[in-house]
């Protein structure tokens, strides 16, 4: 069935809206009226920040604007101090699993378009599911995110049963914990099939908020042509009850001050509409070299690392709740510096191709069966070791997920700074299992050194004994030890 037809009903709805929440003029309007903001505005906009409360929209664009050294430098470092009060010195990890690159889109910048001849297509059996699952497993992940195409092929209930096939694999070693998923918009009604399997966050990126920008980027005559379409996706997932959301765009298709601003009214709209729960995750990569892509090359709004910096700093202090997600399609060294301007998550170990876990040992091996470029193609106990020596420590925990801490439950404990009592515990159990399964001597020796930094700190505290005993537990053979 055509996707028009298919989804008449709930289009016709945003077909006969007058406008959409994203007011492309006033946000030109907001970040021109902030140019040039004094060191005072700057830090008043800071003293509310550090109560750990959204930003308005005048408050993010003076951030956005601000040009003085002296005072990005504050903001950087509150940035981190928020990340470190909400979800404490942890990183969580995860890895993508792409399902399907069959794609009936023809996105200007994405090596998945359908009008890419030299891309390999492939959609993975179940059977094949199952074996790249296993190889994630074996090699320590507990988390992902699955990926599919916009195809006819890859319809919600091959999702459903993609789901099923992650959650009933399992190894000697252990099994995927949760996955969340990074898939087409969908109705109400596929939404509710999810939620029933058991799925984590829901991500769909808008890619731009920018109205004209998105018109050029995704063809008319295509499933992701829709902007609204995709603009009011997380409504129907929270009428589904799928409460835990995932924002994010692609930067460098439009110019990034814009994007934030997108980013931050779409969360305005979440919390407004569905009792103050906003995004569960933003993500913010940035466009990176795609095979047979010549938009990928040639950027007009191309982001420079610094401008990248101060984007995710900015994000932090706008939404300072939030999780926070950096890609693996920056290089190593970004990402070590963007950890401390508010990343709570990455991924690490990733392979982006069609069936790539079973095929290649790293990112970047299968050119014509990868939508874009890794550039931080560093193994899973590699990147634990590099978070480890920067002072953060790795976490694999899933334990909000499955005790029910998500969407109001969730903001709950993340508004109030709350949810870091279960972060950093969670964090150290769960790294002290990969410690005892998978870590290289390297990785075990200096992540136990960690692990005992952490333990000290909480020395004191009503959790000391109890993550005491949950290592006793896992050094004894008990796994999935969480609190």
């Amino acid at each position: 069935m055509d996707f028009f037809e298919k989804y008449k009903k709930e289009l016709s709805q945003y077909d006969r809206m007058e406008k959409d929440f994203i007011d492309d003029d006033l946000i030109w309007q907001q970040l021109n009226a902030a140019e040039n903001p004094t060191k005072q505005q700057v830090r008043t906009v800071l003293q509310k920040a550090d109560n750990c409360v959204r930003l308005e929209p005048e408050e993010t664009a003076i951030l956005i604007q601000n040009k003085d050294p002296e005072t990005i430098e504050e903001m950087y470092q509150l940035a981190y101090k928020l990340k470190h009060e909400v979800y404490a010195d942890r990183l969580v990890l995860f890895a993508p699993l792409y399902c399907s690159d069959e794609c009936a889109n023809k996105c200007k910048y994405c090596g998945f378009r359908c009008d890419n001849g030299v891309m390999k297509r492939k959609t993975l059996t179940q059977a094949e599911v199952a074996e790249e699952v296993k190889v994630m497993i074996n090699e320590g992940q507990k988390r992902t995110v699955l990926v599919y195409g916009e195809s006819p092929n890859t319809t919600v209930d091959y999702m459903v049963d993609t789901i099923r096939t992650v959650y009933s694999t399992k190894t000697d070693k252990g099994a995927i914990r949760r996955a969340n998923i990074n898939a087409a918009p969908l109705s109400v009604e596929e939404y509710k099939k999810l939620k029933k399997e058991g799925i984590g966050t829901i991500q769909v990126f808008q890619e731009t908020y920018h109205h004209e920008t998105y018109k050029y980027m995704h063809p008319q005559d295509t499933i992701k042509g829709h902007y609204r379409w995709r603009l009011y996706c997380m409504d129907r997932a929270y009428q589904a009850g799928c409460d835990d959301m995932g924002l994010g765009v692609l930067f460098g298709l439009y110019d990034w001050r814009f994007e934030v601003m997108g980013l931050l009214y779409h969360t305005i709209h979440l919390e407004k509409t569905f009792n103050g729960v906003g995004p569960h995750t933003i993500s913010f990569p940035r466009v990176t070299l795609a095979n047979s892509t010549p938009l990928s090359r040639h950027l007009k709004y191309k982001v420079s690392d610094e401008d990248f910096k101060k984007l995710v700093a900015i994000i932090r202090l706008s939404v300072p709740y939030t999780g926070m997600i950096c890609t693996a399609r920056e290089p190593k060294a970004i990402r070590d510096q963007v950890i401390k301007l508010g990343v709570s998550q990455m991924d690490a170990g990733t392979r982006i191709g069609v069936g790539a876990y079973t095929k290649s040992k790293t990112a970047n091996q299968l050119k014509d069966a990868e939508q874009f470029t890794i550039n931080d193609e560093i193994s899973l106990d590699s990147c634990l070791k590099s978070i480890c020596e920067i002072g953060e420590i790795p976490s694999f925990c899933t334990a909000c997920y499955r005790a029910g801490r998500t969407g109001e439950e969730f903001m709950k404990y993340a508004k109030t700074q709350f949810i870091h009592n279960f972060c950093m515990p969670n964090a150290i159990l769960t790294f002290k299992e990969y410690i005892v399964d998978y870590a290289s001597k390297e990785t075990a020796e200096i992540g136990n050194k960690v692990i005992e930094k952490y333990l000290k700190q909480l020395e004191g505290t009503e959790y000391y004994n109890k993550i005491i005993d949950g290592l006793k537990q896992i050094e004894n053979g008990k796994r999935d030890v969480r609190f």
